[in-house]
């Protein structure tokens, strides 16, 4: 038994066929086609599926598909705009925050999400709010500073 749902995801909204257990992330990257959006733990443990729903951060593959009807999705696509890269994703290419690039979209999208709620955080409060992502190969030095980099650069524009 399917159920068809509306999503609005990077502002296009796509009705799509579901299976009640059916996860957002499976639906974004099976069905959407949006593979920035990546398959890591499958238990909400790593952070790379991360998306914003409704401008929150959350893990996709904790999120049932049916749950986000009706509800804006921000994914990694979604961030650049008219082929300008945002500042976070310039950021983490000046500083270097890119290694396997595998946490890269889920750290990109915490990071928004972290500097739209407070446009100038303190190094503290950036480690906190990539707290649920994890990296296996920085010790996240360059990340942090990637994204007080985007911050400065946000906040001078």
């Amino acid at each position: 038994m399917t159920r068809v749902i509306q999503l609005t995801v990077n502002g296009e909204i796509y009705d799509v066929s579901v299976k009640p257990n059916e996860t957002l992330l499976d639906v974004i990257r099976d069905r959407l086609g949006l593979t920035g959006t990546k398959k890591g733990c499958d238990t909400g443990q790593c952070g790379s599926c991360t998306v914003l729903l409704e401008g929150k951060p959350i893990n996709s593959c904790l999120v049932l598909a049916v749950e986000a009807h009706g509800k804006d999705i921000l994914t990694v696509e979604g961030l650049a705009k008219n082929g300008q890269f945002h500042p976070l994703q310039e950021a983490f290419i000046q500083e270097g925050a890119v290694q396997c690039g595998y946490c890269t979209p889920g750290m990109l999208l915490s990071a928004k999400a972290l500097l739209d709620e407070n446009p100038n955080p303190t190094e503290e409060k950036v480690k906190e709010g990539i707290a649920g992502n994890l990296c296996r190969c920085t010790g996240y030095v360059k990340i942090v500073k990637a994204i007080l980099t985007a911050a400065e650069r946000i906040s001078h524009d």
